[in-house]
């Protein structure tokens, strides 16, 4: 990507710059077609997981690189009867400007840059699931900072307790 482009991006009120996003993996099953299709059928049951993961990347070059990974991946079913199965990896990778302590970067890297690549990789998944034949998947908004508290409480808790026992001592 050139320095122009990376500027640009840059223009958010989040100290990163964005370097690139792609998809990193995508699939799309359809065990049952086409009998799966069929109007009469009715609505399946859907089921929707959304996953998030970062990893530092190192380089020569730039400091505070990292890939951030989301990751949605939905199951349709009627009874026991898969309909279909379809998921995205969503990646975008970013560095963190240097006057973000280190400490601040697990959220960041967790909570704000799947809030930016969500919309990106929703709309694949519609794309995908209409593609494959069925009504485009349209996934509602989902509150990042609520699943990075719920995955991290026990980590978080420790953190909170170790600072009061700093701050008592």
């Amino acid at each position: 990507m050139s320095d122009k482009k990376e500027e640009q991006l840059q223009t958010t009120d989040l100290p990163i710059t964005i370097h690139t996003q792609y998809i990193r993996d995508i699939s799309f099953e359809n065990p049952d077609a086409p009998e799966s299709m069929r109007a009469d059928l009715g609505m399946p049951e859907m089921n929707v997981n959304i996953g998030m993961d970062a990893r530092a990347i190192t380089d020569d070059k730039i400091k505070s690189l990292y890939e951030v990974a989301l990751t949605i991946s939905a199951t349709a079913k009627r009874g026991d009867k898969t309909v279909f199965i379809a998921e995205v990896i969503y990646g975008v990778t970013i560095s963190i400007d240097d006057s973000v302590p280190e400490d601040q970067h697990h959220p960041l890297l967790l909570i704000e840059i799947p809030k930016f690549s969500f919309p990106f990789a929703r709309q694949i998944l519609a794309t995908l699931t209409s593609q494959g034949g069925f009504p485009p998947l349209l996934l509602t908004p989902v509150d990042f900072q609520a699943l990075y508290m719920e995955r991290f409480k026990d980590e978080i808790a420790e953190a909170r307790e170790a600072a009061k026992k700093k701050t008592v001592n």
